[in-house]
Order: C-alpha cells, then structure tokens, then sequence
C-alpha cells in the first residue's frame, strides 16, 4: 500500500491496553476552509478521527509521514487524540502530557480568570457562549435534562462566588448532569463535535437562526477560550480554525420600517407624558428620557447616567452633552456591586474619554423643563425613578409600550415603527445621514466607527442620488 492512499487498511484492529490501538486509518493532505492553516491532516483510530491543520502543505506532509513511519514500526496510537505511542510516552517522560480536563470544570476555570478584568455585559456574554456550547460539549442521552436547563446550570456554575455554594434546587439535575457527564476539553478536536459547536452558536434552543451578531460573539467568547485552552497544553492547536465564520447578515441592517417621522415623533413623545396615574406621573419623568435618544442619538444605557454636569443648556442656541459613562443593565449575579446597573465608560472608547454631542434648542428646552420639574437624583443624574433610583430597562419599556397605544392607530401598533425605544436612535442617526452630515461626524457623534454605519443604515439613506449626480456631472463636465 502507498502512501498516495487511504493507509492502513489492512492494519490489526486490536486494542491495545490503556486506551491505545492498532487501527489506524491515515488519509491524504486535503484543502482547509482556513486563510491561517489551509491544509488538514485526518487520521482514524479505533474509529475515532483525529485532525489537525497546517500552515503550508509541507508541514502538513511532513506531520504524515511521521503518523506513517509510527504505523510501520507496528506502534499502537492513542484513541482519545490520534497520537502514536511513542510521542505519548515521550511527552509523559518529560512532563508535558497534556492534562485531561472536564469541559465543565475549565468552564469554571477560565471564567474565574477572566472576572475581575472583564465588565458585566462581558462576562454575561462570555457565559452565554460558553453555556451554548456546553449543549455539545455533554455526554447525550435520552434521559438527560432540557437543553434550558442545561444553558441555566452552567451559566449559575462559572460565576465565581457560587463556586462552592449548592445548585438552586431547579438546576440540581442540570449541574450534576454537566459535572458528570462533561467531555473533556479535547473533544474540541472531534470533528462531530465541532459540528454541534458551530451549530450550537448559531441557532437558538427552537432551531431557529440566532442573530448575527449574537453568533458572532459566541465564537468571540468561544474563541478567546480555546486559546487560553491551548496556553493550559489542554490543546495543541484551535480546532475553530476548521469552522466557517459566520457572515455578517442583513439582520444587522437597521430595518427602515422601524423609523418614525417628526409627526410620529412629536405624538409618541406627547403620549409618554400621559402614561401613568395623574399623582405618579411616571411617563412625564421619561418624555426627555425619549428625548435624548431622538435628538441626540444616545443609547439607553448612556441616557440613564447622564447627569446635570454633562450638559450645556443655554439659553438660545445649540447646547452639549458631554457623555463620560454608561449604565448597562445586566443581572445582578454578573456585577461585582449586586445592583442590575453596572457603571463603565463609553463603549468603544478608552475609560476616561469622553464624547460630546451637540444637541439642538428643542432638546435644550426639553431638557431645561425636565430638570425645572423633576430636579436630579442625589448624584447629579437627570433621569431617576419614582424612588428617585436608577430608570429600569422594564420601566421605560413598559412606559414606551404604553405610548405606542396612545399614539398609534391599531395597524400601526401591530407593526414594528418605533417598536423599541432603541428605534429612536436608529431615527436620530438615520436623520442626520439623510441631511448630509458626512459619515465620520455621525460616527464621531454617536459611539460608533464609520463602518459600522455605513452597514447597518446602508438601507436607510435616501433622496441624495439627485445632489450626488450633480456633484459627479459637475467633475466630468468638459464644457466648464
């Protein structure tokens, strides 16, 4: 048999003892779905596959022939990852065998690592795609726990501090399933496995296709922990290499039905003051709550910590708002103070830079009567509940719903204008592209790079083909 063949075919299909065999399948160098290491290798062993990828195919041929020479000295391979007996035996001579550990207990490893440099939101998200994978990283069986509740046991098990308290009651069955029957990090290399991950971080639990910045940051967080894998020498290599990248998709484009008019606007942010009983008031709290976010394009998180001493009012003229934090909401578990509303700095920006935005003399105004009628909370802030505490994202959600009743006739209830009070943002941002602010200023103003603009309102921006026209005819005009 030559080596330009499937070898050993014909090999003795013994097991050896401690987990080694005879059977060895050894297959050709074949093209990789990877710009980095674009040649794999596949062997089998006692029917399990092994694989590995390359830089060049001449890494790639040389790792074969030493499988091949290893499979004529009559050496057993080890099952659990391919490797010939004498490697195994070398490495264990000088100490470097890789450590066999449970997907679950370097969960739990890995996020202790990472939970004093990370913030909240990160954390949470870090979870998330780990818990994801954990679906494909179990021993499957027919009577195993929901996949809920294996997602729920695991994202309970990584948090620090519950590291050595009991399960709630109703992920005990979860947690003693995930501790007990978790594969170990190696099973990474599996290609069946790999295929589950990749499905895991790209579907939700209905089957349905997850969002494509939600894939995208599974595999981030997925990504970041294979490596820290491989510094462990749990690894050799990233087997993700071998996955597909998830491509950015249309869902990540702001959908232009989503966007309100100035009439629309003006009747939503009018229907938030009547939201509420007369003697609450807990709608006319938030009417410039709405406001910051369709003028000034804020996100919510920012216009919940926006304090006094961040803005300019004057009083004619455009004034500023000077953003220096955030408050995102997240759960209380993954906070280090234990309230739902972390404190961090502006999201793509160093900690302590800032971002001015101007706004116009209709925000100003709004603004000016807001703090006339309701004050600041104690630190300063503009926008505080009816305890005077932080505004809870279930409260201006309820508070927006509400709204959407009072101002919309029931056709366009049922649709998805002015849906989220995010959508505000989305009308600011597309507002001022429509004007003609260039593109980098817009950027600059709201928090984000130019390119991400230029994706996600790429479908928003209209009635500009005419004024673009006239400036290209006016370069190419040879009669000027």
């Amino acid at each position: 048999m030559t080596k330009g063949t499937n070898s050993g075919a014909g090999r003795d299909n013994r097991t050896a003892p401690g987990g080694f065999s005879l059977d060895v399948r050894l297959w050709k160098v074949t093209k990789a779905q990877s710009k980095t290491r674009p040649y794999q290798l596949r062997w089998k062993v006692g029917g399990k596959v092994s694989s590995a990828t390359f830089a060049t195919v001449a890494l790639a041929e040389s790792r074969r022939s030493e499988l091949w020479q290893a499979m004529r000295r009559g050496e057993a391979f080890r099952v659990a990852d391919g490797l010939p007996e004498s490697e195994v035996r070398a490495a264990e001579a000088a100490g470097q065998a890789r450590e066999v550990l449970s997907w679950f207990a370097f969960c739990r490893e890995y996020m202790a690592l990472r939970w004093p440099t990370a913030a909240a939101k990160t954390r949470e998200g870090i979870a998330d795609g780990l818990a994801a994978v954990t679906l494909a990283m179990v021993e499957q069986e027919q009577r195993m726990p929901s996949p809920e509740d294996l997602r729920l046991a695991l994202r309970w098990a990584v948090i620090p501090r519950n590291a050595d308290q009991n399960p709630p009651a109703h992920l005990e069955g979860a947690y003693g399933w995930i501790s007990k029957k978790s594969l170990p990090v190696s099973a990474l290399q599996d290609p069946k496995i790999l295929r589950d991950v990749q499905y895991r971080i790209s579907f939700k639990l209905d089957g349905t296709a997850a969002a494509g910045e939600t894939s995208r940051r599974r595999r981030r967080a997925l990504n970041t922990a294979v490596e820290y894998a491989i510094e462990r020498k749990l690894l050799t290599d990233n087997p993700l290499a071998a996955i597909k990248k998830v491509k950015a998709s249309a869902s990540d484009r702001v959908d232009p039905r989503v966007l309100v008019n100035k009439v629309q606007a003006a009747q939503l942010l009018a229907a938030v003051s009547y939201v509420g009983t007369w003697n609450r008031r807990k709608g006319r709290r938030l009417v410039a709550f709405y406001a910051v976010m369709y003028f000034a394009a804020l996100r919510p998180s920012e216009a919940v910590g926006l304090r006094k001493t961040d803005c300019y009012l004057p009083e004619k003229g455009w004034g500023v708002l000077t953003l220096r934090n955030t408050r995102p909401v997240s759960g209380k578990q993954w906070t280090d103070s234990g309230e739902r509303h972390d404190t961090r700095g502006l999201k793509s920006r160093e900690a302590q830079e800032d971002r001015p935005v101007p706004i116009p003399p209709l925000l100003v105004t709004i603004l000016g009567a807001h703090l006339k009628e309701f004050g600041t909370a104690r630190d300063g802030r503009l926008f505080t509940n009816e305890r005077g505490g932080l505004v809870g994202s279930s409260t201006y959600w309820r508070v927006w719903r509400d709204a959407r009743e009072y101002a919309f006739p029931p056709d366009l209830q049922v649709s998805i204008l002015g849906g989220r009070p995010y959508d505000l943002r989305h009308t600011c941002i597309t507002t001022w592209l429509n004007a003609g602010v260039p593109v980098a200023e817009v950027a600059r103003r709201v928090g984000n790079s130019p390119e991400v603009i230029h994706r996600v309102y790429e479908g928003c921006i209209y009635g500009q083909e005419e004024a673009m026209n006239r400036k290209i005819e006016k370069e190419i005009d040879w009669s000027i």
